[in-house]
């Protein structure tokens, strides 16, 4: 080959490789129609064989109950995580933060795994149900292992009652069951959202319609959950009785499997697409292989198979795009590829499989900004909690959970849910144009800022809640209410960041990595929590130096946790600004059914 070898120029219909030769084998016009509408994406109605795909809001609905109960049971264990660690373990602040923020990171990096395998091998629904069972077994164990190992003497781990030292094998155990729950909650999430999505038709408006707001209600669901494990559940565990609370955690989730398995007979079912590692392996080796092909202008001639559907089965074809135009070398068609009848995929590639990871590398950027905010929504189960605990938490006799104070955070969700809803999404639909009000990038950018805004509260709730230490006591006068704000605040930014990126992700991403797509917004979460581990352990090892006590101390009180605080909102305005230019810069994908999924300059334009 020739150092700037040119593409052949092909005939017009050169889409589908222009030569018969290079037309992959498909079958017959008829066959091709039995395969059009609800196959086209691969869907199937029930597999109960009745030949009509029910889905649609009645099974959909049962698909929210489930997340409502996973979500309960899964912060069950979670929302009180760090206190666990502090008062049953002996673990100091910095050390609990930290184990909380990995086991966070590793329930959503799970995701990624629950997502492969439903888009590759086990198909949305058996990867569901099976991530829900390890969840199941997860909780049961850890309820075991609470009750005959961790919790002596009983009821010990309430602030009064010291408990006794923890053995080897009962620390084993423990980990092993919180991490069995963190695969098993983090695998069924992702999942589980597409799975709902899938239950509507997007080809048709009314179900198109039905569809983003599913993932509102999903959020919403897994809020409402959240609710009672966050006040009774955080009740009983924080006056000791933390097996208990790990055994109702367990009979949700136990509940939330038989939900799911009840409407296995009318669900719709999308088959798994294949592994999407080697397709978009083929397209980097292809174009690398053709470095000094010239492509050909405007996509024009590039190598596609005829017919409706895509080589890669069951999935619709992609229009091609002119970003990223160095992978177009993959679907440049030469003069050894017209000599064989099937082309060697490693060698020459569909425009849809390049356009597939042209998705996967244009969502990155994208993907990458909202890593910050996950920093900021994780110290809500860590940094919060500790800084709550040691606050004014009384109100007559009674003595708040500083665990509990997370429920600002959920009715600030579930009331932003519906404010934008009824509210926002009409105003902004008239200013802009646009039916659904806000794009989703545009949802993203305003979620960072009310972030920002979070941390800028928390850290003045700190300032004050030190000018309020008596000297000799722990806690400090302020009232804990003083940190509703920041809850308040976090909740709202929820409605914009995470609603935003779920249809954002599952949107962009194509019809064989779904799944992979919402994952995206769990991974977020994952890495979020690494971060901010990596963030806390920075910090300490600069602030320790000298002998101070550096800003997240044993002894709160002696630290300046407030300007951690400030820290994180100074990194959000950067990674806001950062986050603006990769926004306007980012084009969306374009199936190939007359109907244009989300459009780059519409975006700009709104």
């Amino acid at each position: 080959m020739d150092q700037h070898e040119t593409a052949l120029e092909i005939a017009p219909q050169g889409r589908d490789g222009g030569s018969q030769v290079l037309a992959r084998q498909s079958h017959g016009n008829e066959e091709k129609k039995k395969k059009m509408g609800a196959l086209e994406c691969q869907c199937f109605p029930s597999q109960n064989g009745n030949g009509n795909g029910k889905g649609g809001w009645r099974f959909s609905g049962l698909l929210l109950a489930n997340q409502g109960l996973a979500t309960l049971a899964f912060f069950g264990v979670g929302v009180n995580l760090v206190l666990f660690l502090t008062r049953i373990l002996s673990q100091d602040n910095a050390n609990a933060a930290n184990s909380v923020s990995k086991w966070t990171g590793t329930v959503y990096l799970c995701s990624l795994i629950g997502a492969f395998l439903s888009d590759s091998y086990w198909g949305r629904y058996l990867t569901c149900a099976i991530f829900q069972v390890i969840l199941v077994l997860g909780l049961l164990l850890l309820s075991l292992s609470s009750w005959l190992f961790l919790i002596k003497p009983d009821g010990c781990g309430d602030r009064v009652t010291l408990c006794t030292p923890v053995s080897t094998a009962g620390l084993r155990i423990f980990y092993s069951a919180i991490y069995l729950v963190a695969f098993g909650y983090g695998g069924h999430q992702p999942t589980l959202a597409t799975f709902g999505a899938d239950q509507f038709d997007e080809t048709h408006p009314k179900e198109k319609s039905s569809k983003g707001l599913f993932f509102s209600y999903f959020y919403f669901a897994l809020n409402v959950g959240s609710l009672f494990s966050n006040t009774i559940l955080v009740y009983f565990e924080d006056t000791g009785k933390w097996t208990f609370g790990f055994l109702v955690s367990a009979g949700s989730a136990v509940l939330a499997l038989v939900i799911f398995l009840g409407g296995s007979s009318g669900y719709r079912y999308v088959k798994p697409f294949g592994n999407p590692l080697p397709r978009i392996a083929q397209v980097f080796v292809a174009a690398f292989r053709k470095w000094d092909v010239i492509v050909p202008e405007n996509g024009h001639g590039l190598y596609e198979v005829e017919g409706s559907q895509s080589a890669i089965k069951g999935s619709r074809k992609i229009l091609h795009s002119n970003e990223l135009v160095f992978l177009d070398k993959a679907a440049t068609v030469i003069e050894s590829d017209m000599k064989v009848h099937n082309p060697d995929p490693w060698r020459l590639c569909t425009v849809t499989q390049v356009e597939e990871a042209k998705c996967v590398l244009k969502m990155m950027p994208i993907w990458l900004c909202t890593i910050i905010y996950s920093v900021i929504f994780t110290q809500m189960a860590s940094l919060f909690v500790e800084q709550g605990d040691i606050m004014n938490r009384k109100i007559g006799k009674f003595e708040i959970p500083a665990a509990s104070m997370s429920i600002f955070d959920i009715f600030s969700v579930l009331i932003f849910t519906e404010l934008y809803r009824h509210f926002i999404v009409p105003i902004a639909g008239r200013l802009t144009g646009n039916p659904k009000g806000l794009t989703e990038l545009r949802r993203m950018g305003i979620g960072l800022l009310i972030g920002m805004t979070a941390m800028i509260a928390a850290g003045i709730t700190e300032i004050a809640r030190l000018k309020r230490v008596t000297p000799d006591e722990e806690a400090s006068s302020l009232s804990i209410f003083w940190q509703s704000p920041q809850y308040i605040l976090i909740g709202a930014s929820e409605i914009f960041m995470y609603v935003g990126q779920l249809e954002f992700f599952n949107g962009q991403a194509p019809d064989g990595i779904k799944s992979f797509g919402s994952s995206l917004c769990m991974a977020s979460i994952s890495l979020g929590n690494y971060v901010s581990s990596i963030l806390v352990n920075i910090v300490m090892e600069i602030t320790e130096r000298g002998g101070n006590a550096g800003w997240i101390p044993e002894n709160l009180n002696a630290g300046r946790m407030d300007r951690f605080f400030f820290l994180i909102a100074g990194l959000t305005a950067v990674d806001f600004v950062i986050y603006v230019f990769c926004a306007r810069w980012y084009k969306g994908i374009n199936v190939d059914n007359n109907e244009e999924v989300i459009n780059g300059e519409e975006m700009q334009k709104h």
